[in-house]
């Protein structure tokens, strides 16, 4: 079944200006719209990574549900415990500035709880066939519980990624259930009420450090945008990761290739520092491209010695 991802399926309407984006004015561009979400972008991510996960969401009853669907079953995704409901995806609309960097954005979330019916039936045998879980947090509490105790059940590994940190900061008790929580430097900072905004890589390395041993976190990523990545470990373990140095066009899902590395690498035997340096080259590989996803890459290229099977 290999990876299991659990989370909510997005559209992202993007618009991107043709010059130099003014804040308080009318701005001529062009508007995109894309498959998106965290988790949806994340389990995509691993599959173009020929890793053959498993998706756990919803998506609408309608052909733009169907589409999302057909796309993710088009990148070999297992979706056979996708549920088909009413309003069951949500919507990003972002704003770029000429930077390619979110000049604002505005998301409306979906109602997620009829997979909380999905674990009550068919929960054991898909946690018992999984690699590892990786769960968007910032669902409701019962699907969190839920999804902790099948996975601590079964003895697989369970990582957190976040779409909201401020609903996910409510989440903070079950982050010592995780095996590894990953956020950006911002979601650091609501999580710990700090600001980390300006605070050098080699800095928040120590600081990340000492937060996770005193909130017995088992282990954090912490993603830095063009400053690259920091760890930590419960036991002691942190280290950096610098970013790789690319032409950036569009900065959309270059997080979630990063968490979708992260859960790759940790999933399958590397270290916290091989699981960064595969999480920030999937990350570059998206940052280069509008799209939201990583291209194809095989396992092997990162050291992951999994045959690839044609289905």
């Amino acid at each position: 079944m290999g990876i299991v991802v659990i989370g909510a399926a997005f559209v992202d309407i993007k618009g991107f200006p043709y010059d130099v984006y003014i804040p308080d004015g009318r701005n001529a561009g062009r508007v995109e719209y894309v498959h998106g979400g965290v988790a949806r972008n994340v389990v995509e991510d691993i599959a173009n990574v020929e890793l053959r996960p498993t998706y756990i969401g919803l998506v609408d009853d309608t052909p733009l549900g169907e589409s999302v669907l057909q796309k993710l079953k088009n990148h070999k995704v297992n979706c056979e415990y996708v549920r088909k409901v009413p309003d069951g995806m949500g919507t990003w609309l972002a704003v770029f500035d000429n930077n390619g960097d979110v000049a604002g954005s505005i998301s409306k979330r979906p109602d997620f709880s009829p997979v909380l019916d999905v674990f009550e039936k068919q929960g054991d045998e898909i946690f018992a066939n999984a690699d590892a879980v990786v769960l968007q947090v910032d669902l409701s509490k019962e699907i969190v519980k839920k999804v902790i105790e099948l996975s601590h059940k079964y003895g697989k590994k369970i990582f957190a990624l976040v779409s909201n940190m401020s609903i996910a900061a409510e989440r903070r008790d079950f982050l010592q259930d995780f095996d590894c929580f990953i956020c950006n430097q911002q979601e650091a900072g609501i999580l710990f009420s700090d600001d980390y905004s300006e605070t050098p890589r080699e800095e928040l390395k120590y600081i990340i450090s000492e937060k996770v041993m005193k909130a017995k976190i088992p282990g954090m990523i912490v993603t830095m945008g063009g400053e690259g990545a920091v760890y930590a470990t419960m036991n002691g373990e942190k280290g950096a990761c610098p970013a790789r140095k690319v032409i950036v066009k569009d900065t959309t899902g270059a997080g979630d290739a990063f968490c979708a590395g992260a859960s790759i690498g940790l999933t399958y035997g590397k270290t916290f520092a091989e699981t960064i340096e595969i999480g920030s080259h999937l990350a570059a590989s998206v940052i280069t491209s509008s799209e939201n996803v990583c291209p194809r890459f095989l396992p092997q290229e990162f050291g992951i010695d999994i045959e690839v099977t044609e289905d």
